[in-house]
């Protein structure tokens, strides 16, 4: 009669020395990114930075891209369309174009409505969530081309609108765009001004670059969250095979949506 040795779990989940390799490069990794705009700034100049500053705004766009896309397989053209309606709703909060055209808001708010900067980036995110509610209803049962002619069909839908809204009744100024927009700030903390710390000036656009850092690290490992979810193993079956999703008992509507 044989018996069942049983089998000790490994303490060791990764090795030392690949361990050391890691934190290595994480450390390396770490310095080049905070010293990138000193560097790049001091040898190109601050516009090269403002590029950068660009580049995080478009990592942020491409990773909440990549949700939709790589993780739930929904060919969205038209991801694009919720990024301008965010946009035009913070602008909207923070300046004074609201006031200056319509009269009882002028009564409440003279000089504009400059909501603080930690409150307009949850309304634009539910704004965006609103429209894409509005848009993913109609086009649960679309899939592949057809979903992608939809979409591409409503961010044109949504440039053009924002494009001639400033008749008859003035709210994205046309293509003139907004005006007035208040620059980012926490509590008495302006990104708009120049800081210094340790004996080293730090203009806006170095600034802005290590907020757009921060929120692109925090977006990178919101994904990796939603990956490794529920949720995000939902994304993933209904990406591979939606019937066979359906048969295993997975809400398809409330998932895409």
């Amino acid at each position: 009669m044989t018996s069942i040795q049983p089998i000790e779990p490994s303490t060791t989940l990764i090795p030392e020395k690949n361990l050391t390799k890691t934190l290595t490069v994480g450390i390396i990794t770490a310095i080049f990114v905070i010293a990138a705009p000193m560097i790049i700034g001091s040898a190109g100049g601050n516009y090269w930075v403002r590029v950068l500053d660009f580049a995080m705004l478009y990592v942020m766009l491409a990773l909440g891209l990549n949700v939709v896309v790589g993780f739930a397989g929904l060919l969205d053209l038209g991801y694009i369309a919720f990024y301008a309606v965010g946009a035009y709703t913070s602008a909207l909060l923070s300046s004074p174009h609201l006031a200056s055209q319509f009269e009882w808001i002028a009564h409440l708010a003279p000089n504009g409505l400059h909501v603080p900067f930690l409150i307009i980036v949850p309304c634009a995110m539910a704004v965006a969530a609103f429209f894409g509610v509005i848009l993913g209803a109609p086009t649960l049962r679309l899939r592949g081309d057809y979903l992608a002619i939809v979409t591409l069909g409503f961010g044109e839908i949504v440039r053009i609108f924002l494009n001639n809204l400033d008749r008859p009744v003035n709210i994205t100024n046309g293509p003139k765009g907004i005006t007035g927009i208040d620059p980012v700030h926490v509590g008495d903390f302006s990104l708009a001004q120049t800081h210094s710390l340790f004996g080293f000036q730090f203009p806006s656009v170095y600034s802005y670059y290590y907020l757009f850092v921060l929120a692109a690290l925090l977006v990178i490992w919101v994904c990796t969250r939603l990956q490794h979810s529920r949720i995000g193993r939902a994304w993933a079956a209904i990406r591979e095979d939606e019937i066979a999703a359906k048969a295993m008992g997975i809400n398809t509507r409330n998932v895409k949506l």
